[in-house]
C-alpha cells in the first residue's frame, strides 16, 4: 500500500512498522503494527506519534481482542487515542470456495491496465462513501498506477454489467498466504450478488496463486456475506485512531 501512493512511506524498526498510504485519512490508510509482540504497547505509539508526526498525519492502532494485545489497548487509552466504530471482525479462509453462480450480463476482468485501475477507484470511491470515506481518497491512495499494476503480488478484478464497472475486489497474495482488500459495489448494483460473485473470484485467486489461506477485514455490510461464503472468524480488532492535529492558523 505504502507503494501504490505517491504521497506514502514506509519505516520498519525495532519490531514497529509504521505503514502511511497515499492519503491523510487515519483509518485504513494509516496504521501502526507490531512485528514482534515484544514491543511494548507504550513503545510502539510513542514510535507511531513520532513518525506520523512528521508527516502532517493521524493513524491508527488494531487492537485484538484474543488476549495478545492488551497491553496495546491501555497504551493506546493512556495516550488518548480515540476508539473508532465497532470492532472489526478478523476472518479467515482456508480453501477454495464454492463458484458463485453467474449474473445475466456480468462479466469479471482480471485487470491489467490503467483504465481498469480506474474503474477499481471509481467502483470503490462510490462504495465507501457509505462509510463517510471523502471522495479522493481512493484516488490518492492508488495514484501510482503503474506500481499497482507491475505489483505482481496484488490482483484486483472488476465486474462489469455490459461496459460499466459495477463491484470490484483485490487480493494480496504473498509469502504463502493472501489478504482480500477492497471490495466493493456501486450503490445501484447492491443486493445483487455481485459482492460475493467477485469475494469468490479474488479468494480463489489467491488459493491458484499458492496461497493456505485468504483473511479480510470485513466491513459492516461484509461480514455476513464473507460468514455465507465460508470465511470464519478469527478474531476482532478495536481500532484506536490518533486524529491530526489541524495545521497551524
Amino acid at each position: 500500500m505504502t507503494h501504490w501512493g505517491s504521497s506514502g512511506a514506509l519505516l520498519e524498526s525495532g519490531g514497529a512498522v509504521l505503514c502511511a498510504g497515499g492519503t491523510w485519512i487515519p483509518v485504513v490508510a494509516n496504521g501502526a503494527f507490531r512485528s514482534d509482540d515484544s514491543l511494548s504497547g507504550m513503545a510502539l505509539v510513542a514510535a507511531a506519534d513520532a513518525f506520523f508526526a512528521g508527516l502532517s498525519r493521524g493513524f491508527t492502532v488494531k487492537v485484538r481482542d484474543s488476549g495478545e494485545d492488551e497491553d496495546l489497548r491501555l497504551a493506546c487509552e493512556e495516550a488518548g487515542l480515540e476508539v473508532f466504530g465497532d470492532p472489526v471482525p478478523e476472518m479467515i479462509c482456508r480453501s477454495p470456495i464454492a463458484e458463485a453462480p453467474a449474473i445475466d450480463g456480468v462479466t469479471v476482468r482480471l485487470i491489467d491496465d490503467e483504465a481498469g485501475v480506474r474503474d477499481f477507484i471509481a467502483v470503490n470511491s462510490e462504495a465507501y462513501a457509505t462509510y463517510g470515506m471523502p471522495p479522493e481518497v481512493l484516488a490518492d491512495l492508488f495514484d501510482e498506477v503503474p506500481a499497482v499494476l507491475q505489483d505482481s503480488s496484488a490482483s484486483i478484478v472488476v465486474a462489469y454489467r455490459d461496459d460499466e464497472p459495477v463491484a470490484t475486489a483485490m487480493v494480496y497474495a504473498s509469502d504463502g498466504v493472501a489478504s482480500l482488500q477492497w471490495v466493493g459495489t456501486i450503490p445501484a448494483a447492491r443486493a445483487t450478488g455481485l459482492g460475493a460473485f467477485v469475494t469468490v473470484a479474488v479468494s480463489n485467486l489467491a488459493f491458484e496463486l499458492g496461497a493456505s489461506s485468504c483473511s479480510l477485514q470485513a466491513s459492516p455490510m461484509g461480514a455476513s456475506l464473507y460468514t455465507r461464503l465460508g470465511y470464519e472468524t478469527a478474531y476482532h480488532y478495536a481500532e484506536y485512531v490518533r486524529w491530526p492535529k489541524p495545521p497551524p492558523t
